[in-house]
């Protein structure tokens, strides 16, 4: 699959700091030559980077996406290999080759009538690599976790893991938005309205819907489909606290937790992180560690997928410490 760039030791050591009495998460990580090894490897977890920001862009968002990857790889790899961290439940597989569409959106031309449309046809063809990829790592049996990059690739991680699977999905998504847009061309804010309208997305749940940020057209829309698609307002659990915190994550469980789910996690839900969308009113980051922990230790998780960071404002690594936060939190499932 030359679509995907697997890493090497080599790859990775350029990232580590070393230091006497300490070994850190890269030294421990696992690494695999080809594909075919991830059958046969005893991990539990596979690390995936996707290093674009044309769904953002196509959305009509700030770019920058594209280098949350090389900067969660910074401060994972530093992080310390212990009994809580799990590092050999971990194959750091590499990333999606995402070169080619990124200097294709480069050459566009941003005063053309045809510029987000032809934006859209570049994320298409960065869901057909999403898809297949995980949908491999689905087939192995284990459980990819994916660094974006925009929110667009939430449709190919449904989709490949749907595939693999065999069945519909379900995706409980911690976001200020619902990313359920009409379907336009291919972007950031409509991967779940063409996972669901295509047959990959059964039950939706949006985890801090923001009235703020959601047109009374996608409140109707989300309503309307109310069966297999639910939310619970970020003003209700934070603001207003009718719903507290552990109880939205009890319905929300209830709701998507039957059968296998995708959990997914918008940085931008959290508040003043670096991101596409930066909001000054969100989750705090022990509220998203919380979020990731509750899911992740459900036995029908199929995937996590932690997207929408932009460091392009970040000059001491936050949004990487957080990334990785994020990660051991999930994968510390079994300690």
């Amino acid at each position: 699959m030359n679509t995907i760039r697997i890493f090497s030791r080599e790859d990775i050591a350029k990232y580590i700091d070393k230091r006497a009495g300490e070994t850190k998460y890269g030294e421990v990580v696992k690494i695999i030559k080809e594909l075919n090894d991830l059958k046969t490897s005893p991990a539990t977890f596979v690390l995936l980077g996707i290093p674009e920001d044309i769904g953002v862009r196509a959305n009509k968002g700030i770019p920058g996406t594209s280098n949350a990857w090389q900067n969660c790889l910074k401060s994972l790899l530093n992080v310390q290999a212990n009994a809580f961290t799990h590092p050999e439940e971990v194959i750091l597989l590499g990333e999606i080759d995402c070169a080619k569409q990124m200097k294709a959106a480069e050459k566009l031309n941003k005063k053309d009538a045809n510029y987000f449309l032809e934006l859209g046809k570049l994320v298409t063809r960065i869901d057909q690599n999403v898809t297949a990829i995980v949908e491999v790592i689905v087939k192995s049996g284990k459980i990819p976790i994916l660094i974006g990059g925009g929110h667009n690739n939430s449709y190919g991680n449904i989709k490949g893991t749907s595939r693999a699977l065999q069945q519909s999905l379900n995706v409980i998504n911690f976001d200020v938005h619902s990313d359920f847009r009409p379907l336009e061309h291919r972007h950031s804010g409509n991967g779940f309205s063409y996972a669901f309208e295509e047959g990959y997305l059964n039950k939706y749940y949006i985890f801090g819907l923001q009235k703020n940020y959601t047109s009374q057209a996608i409140f109707n829309q989300l309503i309307e489909k109310e069966d297999h698609i639910q939310f619970s307002l970020f003003e209700n659990i934070i603001v207003r606290k009718i719903k507290p915190f552990t109880n939205a994550l009890n319905d929300a469980e209830t709701f998507i937790s039957t059968q296998k789910f995708g959990l997914e996690v918008d940085l931008d839900a959290i508040q003043n992180t670096p991101s596409s969308a930066l909001t000054p009113s969100g989750f705090s980051v022990n509220q998203a560690r919380r979020f990731v922990t509750f899911f992740g230790r459900n036995n029908n998780v199929a995937y996590l997928h932690l997207c929408e960071g932009s460091p392009v404002s970040d000059t001491d690594g936050q949004l990487g410490k957080l990334i990785a936060f994020l990660i051991t939190d999930f994968t510390g499932k079994h300690s």
